[in-house]
Formats: structure tokens, sequence, C-alpha cells
């Protein structure tokens, strides 16, 4: 009997010995096969974020909901929290848009966004970044899973690396950190409501259908020719080495004031501010150029200039000296810092 017990009690421990095993030894390249498996599966999800941006005095916070449906549909919606202020990225077979309800506005790009560059809300993307640094770091704490990997953003020299946190119970997407030269994280997304696989309606990514629902909950902007705006300047320390404002000057328009701020030194650019004009109707552009997402909202990046529209006003940044590297940076400073 007390044979018989024993053998009973190793062959307890034995099982016990390698359920623990199996449930605590898999490896980096067991996850990232996992994950590449996951992605390669689905079909699309829906999963709801909070993104939030250091770069400043005060955190900027955003609510970011994205729709994806394979291979090529996308609806990324970016509300700011405190302000009107949203914009929808929208991918169908038409192309990408870029949708301003607030304005009546959408743009349209020829582009290939996302894949051009890592985007941190998309769940194949932050797999895409895991699974093509060979030298991405991993870890496995508690109930998550933690990659340390290179970006691959359009201004990586100033964001460098990114920690990419996925759920242990099922691989989804759980939080990423987007981080500068000394591993300080500049933009923080944390997810919820993961929901793999999901039904969409016909019309989820048509155009027109997202302007006029999106509308519903951002009413149109009141245009106001009276209503002053505050005009903003990038942070010095954000600024290329040896380049100060040398000139700003107010230029009377039909639709209030235009803001030429001129800046010179080791390289020089023009930054312009007027408040935005609101379309009658809804009106559609074709414009030339690439998305680039500037966190609190996206611009049009071509090779000599950056444009964007944030609050109510437009900016547009040009410079035959700054990089594009240097107008994204310098234009993500500029919401930092009120006029002064």
């Amino acid at each position: 009997m007390k044979n018989l017990r024993r053998s009973f009690l190793l062959a307890i421990t034995l099982l016990l010995i390698g359920l623990l095993a199996a449930c605590g030894g898999k490896s980096q390249e067991d996850i990232t096969s996992a994950l590449d498996k996951k992605v390669e599966e689905l079909r699309g999800y829906k999963v709801d974020a909070k993104m939030t941006i250091q770069t400043g005095n005060e955190p900027q916070v955003y609510e970011v909901e994205v729709w994806h449906k394979k291979p090529t549909y996308y609806r990324v919606m970016l509300k700011n929290a405190n302000k009107d202020q949203s914009q929808i990225i929208l991918r169908n077979d038409e192309g990408v848009f870029v949708l301003t309800p607030a304005l009546n506005k959408s743009f349209r790009f020829q582009s290939e966004w996302p894949q051009n560059s890592s985007q941190a809300y998309l769940y194949e993307s932050l797999v895409q970044d895991v699974l093509h640094d060979s030298d991405a770091t991993f870890q496995a704490v508690e109930n998550r899973y933690v990659f340390e990997t290179k970006t691959n953003y359009q201004n990586s020299r100033m964001l460098p690396y990114q920690e990419i946190t996925f759920h242990k119970k099922d691989l989804s997407p759980m939080s990423v950190k987007v981080m500068d030269v000394d591993k300080n994280p500049l933009v923080t997304v944390e997810f919820s409501n993961f929901e793999a696989n999901p039904k969409f309606d016909e019309n989820a990514f048509d155009m027109e259908k997202n302007m006029s629902n999106a509308q519903v909950d951002i009413p149109t902007l009141a245009q106001s020719d009276e209503k002053p705006f505050a005009v903003l300047y990038p942070l010095e320390e954000m600024l290329p080495e040896g380049v100060t404002l040398t000139e700003e000057k107010e230029v009377k328009t039909e639709n209030g004031k235009r803001v030429v701020l001129t800046y010179g030194g080791e390289k020089s650019f023009t930054m312009i501010q007027e408040r935005a004009e609101i379309a009658p109707v809804t009106s559609s552009e074709s414009v030339s150029g690439e998305p680039v997402d500037l966190g609190f909202t996206v611009g049009v990046l071509t090779d000599n200039s950056i444009s964007w529209t944030y609050d109510g006003v437009d900016y547009m940044l040009a410079s035959n000296d700054l990089t594009q590297e240097e107008m994204i940076s310098v234009a993500r400073a500029v919401q930092v810092q009120a006029g002064k």
C-alpha cells in the first residue's frame, strides 16, 4: 500500500513539474511564432485605446478607436478628450482618406499607409515590428509578455525605441511605450476591449458614411472671423541646433489674420498659421504627399513641407534645409508651447 501511495505521489509530482515547465518555459521564438500565427489567422479586429503624449508641460490624452478588416480596410478615429477635435484615418478600395468632420473636409492620398511605417495603435504593425527586429529583447512577466524593439517611424531618430506588451492569455495588445534616445516614454498607448474577427456593416469603411456619422457626434465648427487664435511656437529645445526665431509678421486676410514665423541660423524654415476655413458642404480634396501621424493630429508630409490642422487653425511649415524627420519633430513640438 505504501509503495502504491509513493508511486501515486511521484506520478502527481512529475505531472505538476511537466505542467509548470509547459506553462513557464516558452521562449522568445515560441511567442513571436505564436504572434505571427495569430495575426495571420485574424480576419480583422476592433480595439479601443487611450493615447497619452508626454511632450511638453501637460500630457495630452486622446481616445483612439481602431477597426481593421483584412486585407487593407482600416478606420482609425482619433479624438482629443478635452477638445472637439477629431479625425478619422480611413483606408478602402478608393485610397487613404483623412477626415476632419468639424471642418467638413476630407483629404485623399495615394499612399501605402499603414505599411510604410510603425503604427503604435495597430496590432499587426506592432507584431511586425517584433518579428522584424532581430535584436528585440523579451521578458515574460506575470500575465504579460514584454518586447523592446526598434521603431520604423519617419522620425525614428527622435523616437527610436518602443516597449510593446501583450497579454499572455490571448496575445492581444496591452500597451505600447514609444521612447526617445534616453528611453523616456514620450507616447504611451493603453489598449482595451480587443475584439477579434468582428462583423462589420457593409458601409463601415465608406468615406461619406463615416463623415456623416462623425458629424453627429462632432458638429461642424461655427465660423467666426472675430474669434482670435493664439499663435503657437515650437519649443526652443526641440529646434535644430543653431536655429532661432528671427521674424514674426501678422498679415490681415479676408478670414481674419495670417501669422508668418521665420526661423533662421544654421538652417531656416517658415511657419504659417491662420484660422481654418470651414467648407459649406462636405468636400474632398486629393493631395500629394503622405499622411503623417503627429500624435495630436494627422498632417500632410512632402519633401519640403508639412501641413496640418489643429483646434480650428491651419499650420504649414516649409523649408529647403530641414529634413523630413526634422520637420516632423518641429511640428510635434508646436502644440506644447502657447503664444508668447
